[in-house]
């Protein structure tokens, strides 16, 4: 899966204390970090993936049978968690980062509810910050609630953190979150992210 660019309503309010992501702060980007980003998160409907091999068509399929049972408990209409876990899977490889980190971060952030919205205004399973969309998309805050643009406004944040801090994971979780340096965040995220690892 090749990283492109910089890879460098009736919206459900969650309990105070619930969503993390709501701190993420503004910041100021380069012109140049800015066109990187806008192309990066520039719309365009995944491709039904393709693999060079059998064996690798395979582990995929292997991974999405082993999520779709973990995720039930929480989307119970098959298509609408196969169709998540697909777009998931695809916005992830896409940005860089492992499809198990990012439904840890899923977890965390809005417990996979598509309309969660934070006390912050944070929108969507990732609870992307409405700022982002005025920096690097459209403006229209409301795109959040569409599942592909909130996972790939997600995915393409934590990348930049991630390229900010130099690949420390840790620490991008923390500016992911707004709290940079502190544990807390981190530490729940990777917790969560131990549940979504495939078995050797």
């Amino acid at each position: 899966m090749r990283r492109r660019g910089l890879l460098s309503a009736a919206a459900l309010a969650l309990p105070l204390g619930s969503a993390w992501a709501g701190a993420q702060r503004e910041e100021d980007l380069s012109d140049a970090v800015r066109s990187a980003l806008s192309a990066a998160v520039a719309d365009a409907e995944p491709p039904r993936p393709e693999f060079p091999t059998t064996a690798q068509r395979m582990a995929y399929l292997r991974w999405l049978t082993a999520m779709s049972e973990r995720l039930q408990p929480r989307k119970t209409e098959l298509r609408t968690r196969v169709e998540f876990l697909e777009t998931l899977w695809y916005e992830s490889r896409r940005a860089g980062l492992e499809p198990d980190l990012v439904l840890g971060l899923v977890q965390v952030e809005s417990n996979f509810r598509k309309y969660a919205v934070s006390a912050a205004g944070a929108r969507g399973y990732m609870q992307v910050m409405p700022f982002w969309t005025r920096l690097i998309g459209d403006g229209d805050a409301n795109r959040l609630f569409h599942m592909q643009t909130n996972l790939r406004f997600g995915c393409v944040i934590l990348r930049h953190y991630l390229e900010r801090e130099g690949g420390n994971l840790f620490m991008a979780l923390g500016r992911y979150n707004g709290s940079r340096g502190r544990p807390e965040y981190p530490g729940k995220v990777l917790g969560a992210r131990r549940q979504w690892v495939m078995p050797d």
